[in-house]
């Protein structure tokens, strides 16, 4: 073969070389998020009620993955908050997510009253006018003065959410003298109405936390939250409390149950 010849083939085993290991690295990848969604699952159900997780080789003996694919999720578990590795212990949780159901309309103190106190730190409280889209989805005339509420919710001391709210003064005049730091707005609001909330929508998604957000939540700059905007009604229909809602996406989990109908 000449020498010529001999280099091309030389290179195209090499190509290949390289293919299969491309190959075998994104299939490692793959196969990691797929077991890192199982554990993560088990690990906030309580599915490892000692705290500590199985050793590498069990978990790769259980799951049929290499314990190279086993080290890598332990990686992402770990870059997560939900794990740490502890010299002559192994690897054991750290961390907690507390479920939200999205199925119900309840209040945050309400939702995770089996979880610890919720205890609200008002930061800002008063009329002030709404902007366009709060005026549209609460039926006001934009510039109305409305209630504007900020409010840094915490668990058991630690910050779970900053939620901004906003409420047509004709009922919010009420919320000024109340107990905001102690009491869901919900409760609050069926109190002053008269009449009990009925339904609202909501839409959910993740976002980046901006330097004022992660500050106030203590969170990484540029951490993902999830944010969730709820329009709140009363029973007769009336849109009386817009919310936005950002939550720290390494210490809530949503949840739900859902019915197929076509």
């Amino acid at each position: 073969m000449p020498p010529t010849d001999r280099i091309r083939d030389h290179a195209g085993q090499g190509a290949t070389t390289v293919a299969a290991h491309r190959a075998r690295r994104r299939l490692r990848a793959d196969q990691a998020r797929q077991l890192a969604d199982l554990l993560r699952r088990q690990l906030l159900s309580g599915g490892f009620p000692t705290g500590t997780l199985p050793h590498e080789s069990t978990l790769a003996g259980e799951y049929r993955a290499s314990r190279n694919t086993v080290r890598q999720v332990l990686d992402l578990l770990r870059a997560e908050g939900l794990v740490e590795r502890q010299p002559g212990v192994g690897t054991v949780v750290v961390a907690q997510k507390y479920p939200h159901g999205l199925d119900r309309l309840m209040g945050l103190a309400e939702t995770l009253r089996e979880h610890g106190q919720v205890t609200n730190e008002v930061r800002t409280v008063g009329p002030a006018p709404a902007p366009a889209p709060v005026a549209e989805r609460l039926h006001v005339p934009p510039g109305t003065d409305v209630l504007y509420i900020e409010r840094l919710r915490r668990l058991g001391g630690l910050p779970l959410s900053l939620d901004l709210t906003y409420i047509p003064l004709d009922v919010g005049t009420a919320l000024l003298g109340a107990d905001l730091e102690n009491t869901d707005v919900f409760r609050l609001l069926e109190t002053i109405t008269g009449q009990p909330l009925g339904h609202a929508e909501i839409t959910l998604e993740a976002v980046t936390a901006d330097a004022h957000s992660a500050a106030v939540l203590e969170a990484p700059r540029g951490a993902a939250v999830l944010m969730l905007e709820r329009l709140t009604h009363l029973a007769d229909g009336r849109p009386v409390d817009l919310e936005f809602i950002r939550f720290r996406g390494d210490r809530i989990t949503m949840s739900g149950l859902l019915h197929r109908s076509l």
